[in-house]
């Protein structure tokens, strides 16, 4: 009896040990199917941004050009300037400076778009919102953290990229001639110049930029309960960030491109409240602190609308290629 028993007992433990051994591998991979690597999100941010910009490529020279001059601006002038660099330089010419802007804008939308999704899994943590969309206030907070550390660890390039956008070829003919002359001409420090407004500038851009994204998104998700809009919704709702973000940070990316190009339009714009001060008085505030928003307009919320809708739209194939059991790296 005691034996049968025993036997009974040896009989039922591998039945419950089968069972509490299949539990955790399942609840595993269901916990683990959704997620990207940081290095998907770099891949996706860099291939967003340098679609983005490469499409608004001629209107943001155009747009350097005019920020950087004590020209009048308008519709009819930013066209005329587009036209007679078309005639004088080839149609390649209006795409001047975009290999710096590559060179760039790849590792800053990479950064940034990485550091937004780290960003908002810290926060969502420290908040209790894990997996779920931020508060308003940690969106925001997200997004301008992401826009500081790409903005802090490529600024240089963005200096050199201002610098090809308003030369002629012959001054500087390509990214690494900029930074050698700069450096031995001007000075290392010189490719920090205008450092400070731009980051004080990036923090109201990105933080209202990424925030009104992340909203739009999320309202949509809550009234039409579908997780994902439609291409064209992205498209939208980035733009709608863009106009609000730049519009409220555009007067320090007008001192910025000033301090940057300083040493080849001879000009002395030392510190930010100097420079404004400088602006306003030669140029007034609409027409020199907000020159060229409305060409911002325009192109800021197109590349705006494109680099979020890509990125997501990147992120999403590369997540179910991932799910498919495929991997790119």
């Amino acid at each position: 009896m005691a034996h049968r028993v025993h036997n009974h007992h040896q009989g039922r433990l591998p039945v419950a040990q089968t069972t509490v051994l299949n539990l955790p591998p399942s609840s595993q991979a269901k916990d683990l199917r959704p997620r990207l690597t940081p290095l998907d999100s770099l891949l996706c941010g860099a291939f967003a941004g340098a679609v983005a910009k490469t499409v608004i490529a001629p209107l943001d020279r155009t747009k350097i050009i005019f920020q950087v001059s004590s020209k009048r601006f308008s519709a009819k002038e930013a066209f005329r300037v587009i036209y007679c660099t078309y005639m004088k330089d080839g149609f390649l010419s209006l795409w001047r400076g975009n290999s710096a802007t590559m060179v760039r804008v790849m590792p800053y939308a990479a950064i940034q778009f990485c550091s937004h999704e780290q960003y908002k899994k810290l926060l969502g943590g420290y908040y209790g919102f894990q997996g779920k969309a931020l508060p308003p206030f940690p969106r925001l907070l997200a997004g301008s953290l992401a826009g500081t550390t790409a903005a802090m660890l490529t600024y240089p390039l963005d200096m050199v990229r201002a610098r090809m956008a308003v030369t002629a070829k012959e001054m500087y003919s390509n990214i690494m001639h900029v930074f050698v002359r700069i450096s031995q001409e001007e000075g290392v420090k010189t490719l920090y110049k205008g450092f400070t407004p731009t980051i004080l500038g990036v923090i109201p851009y990105a933080g209202i930029t990424f925030f009104t994204y992340e909203t739009l998104k999320k309202l949509h998700s809550d009234k039409t309960k579908r997780s994902q809009p439609y291409p064209y919704e992205r498209l939208a709702f980035g733009a709608c960030g863009g106009v609000i973000g730049q519009s409220a940070s555009y007067p320090l990316d007008v001192v910025r491109r000033r301090m940057q190009t300083a040493g080849v339009t001879g000009s002395s714009y030392v510190t930010i409240l100097g420079t404004m001060r400088e602006i306003v008085k030669q140029e007034g505030i609409r027409r020199g602190l907000y020159k060229g928003l409305s060409m911002n307009w325009v192109k800021g919320p197109i590349a705006v609308g494109i680099s979020f809708t890509t990125f997501d739209i990147t992120h999403n194939f590369l997540l179910k290629l991932h799910q498919m059991g495929y991997s790119i790296h």
